[in-house]
């Protein structure tokens, strides 16, 4: 079932984040609130507002850049086709996925309609530092020892305008966000490979990457050796 487009007229504030986020709002709090933000233009082409999942316990936070087409309809994060491959890369890293929160940079699917099909729009910088204040509320609750930006939009919001992950991907830093923070590249590029040979190559490489990360995690956030 696709959830009914919310529609809330601004209010004189123009809901804006700093307007919507309370200092003792739980996840579950920031999800409804986020429903009424309208920081930027976004939320126009939007379902709805689709914030992250995983327990405040989670030991790392997987960062995308925004929620996709079927994303945006059910409101969940990476429940489409890219987040299959992640779900398959985490396990084959030995990544506990129980012990993963999952969200993005920006809150709202962003897109442009051409004829009945949405395609992906990539947010701007003012889309972006809009958002923001909704991530870090959200990582200010998990408290993850491990931050991984997907792709390079999350990595260039979080680690650095200057951030490369074609040359830097792997690499763990320390970071005022969370003890360590590195990047990879986004599951939605693997699928988006030319061939066959060339996915299984860059699925290895994903899996490389995570299984770096992996190495900085406690035990409890991997999978239990059989």
């Amino acid at each position: 079932m696709v959830p009914p487009k919310l529609v809330i007229a601004p209010n004189k504030n123009g809901n804006s984040p700093g307007d919507l986020i309370r200092p003792e709002a739980s996840l579950d709090d920031l999800w409804k609130a986020a429903q009424e933000c309208r920081g930027c233009d976004i939320w126009q082409r939007a379902t709805q507002a689709v914030l992250g999942e995983g327990s405040t316990a989670a030991e790392v936070m997987m960062v995308g850049e925004q929620p996709g087409d079927r994303e945006d309809l059910e409101g969940h994060p990476f429940v489409g086709p890219a987040g299959k491959l992640l779900d398959r890369a985490l396990q084959e890293a030995g990544i506990e996925r129980t012990k993963v929160y999952i969200t993005n940079v920006v809150k709202h699917f962003n897109s442009i309609q051409r004829g009945k099909i949405r395609i992906h729009k990539k947010p701007n910088a003012r889309e972006i530092t809009a958002c923001r204040p909704w991530l870090d509320a959200e990582i200010a609750r998990v408290h993850p020892k491990v931050i991984v930006c997907l792709g390079a939009t999350a990595a260039q919001a979080l680690i650095s305008r200057s951030f490369r992950v074609t040359t830097q991907r792997g690499e763990l830093m320390p970071s005022s966000l969370a003890p360590l923070i590195g990047a990879t590249v986004h599951p939605s590029s693997i699928l988006r490979s030319p061939d066959e040979e060339t996915r299984h190559r860059e699925m290895r490489e994903f899996v490389e990457d995570l299984k770096k990360f992996a190495l900085q995690l406690p035990r409890s956030a991997l999978v239990p050796e059989s």
